[in-house]
């Protein structure tokens, strides 16, 4: 039995996007960029393909590397987490080139969605956070979502680092390391 048959948070439904081929161009481009996260299985994949097959019926499977075990990460508890509010976008939606992100902000006590460079926005956000805090983003099943009902866009999740104390700091760093060194192959 394969590890998209057990764990059914690597099996994503595409049957309700309107262009499912412009989504599933949309999320090769984050393949093995961005670590995915199962909720069910506490675990975080860093090394995966990700497959459309024919007979599956508008789904996409994501295949963690079975000759890659160290690249998955074990018993990283739901708690550790969060949504983030933001989402990654293409350029289209704002009438660019690239990819950015949303980025949710208060001002004058009002909600607002600011639009970056995501790359930018990466570092601007991680130069403010505490260096034990930085923003470590990953996807879990149902962050591939539609932007007004015709473009493709990435929920953010982020993992936590404060709630992994059961983990040891060796790979609490390991986890840190390995999203840190992908984040600047997304472009």
């Amino acid at each position: 039995m394969s590890s998209s048959d057990e764990n059914k948070d690597l099996v994503w439904d595409l049957d309700s996007f309107h262009s499912r081929q412009l989504a599933a161009n949309f999320i090769k481009r984050f393949e093995n960029k961005l670590c995915v996260y199962s909720d069910s299985v506490e675990q975080l994949y860093t090394n995966y393909t990700i497959f459309f097959p024919e007979d599956a019926n508008r789904r996409m499977v994501i295949l963690p590397d079975p000759y890659a075990y160290h690249d998955t990460f074990q018993n990283i508890p739901e708690a550790a987490v969060t949504k983030t509010g933001m989402n990654i976008v293409p350029g289209e939606v704002v009438g660019k080139t690239g990819l950015f992100l949303t980025v949710p902000v208060v001002s004058n006590g009002e909600r607002k969605t600011k639009v970056i460079a995501l790359q930018s926005a990466l570092r601007v956000i991680n130069s403010k956070r505490s260096p034990d805090d930085p923003l470590l983003p990953v996807l879990m099943k149902g962050d591939l979502r539609e932007f007004q009902h015709r473009m493709p866009m990435l929920h953010l999740h982020r993992i936590k680092l404060s709630e992994l104390a059961q983990r040891s700091q060796l790979e609490r760093d390991s986890i840190r390391r390995v999203i840190e060194r992908k984040l600047p192959s997304i472009t």
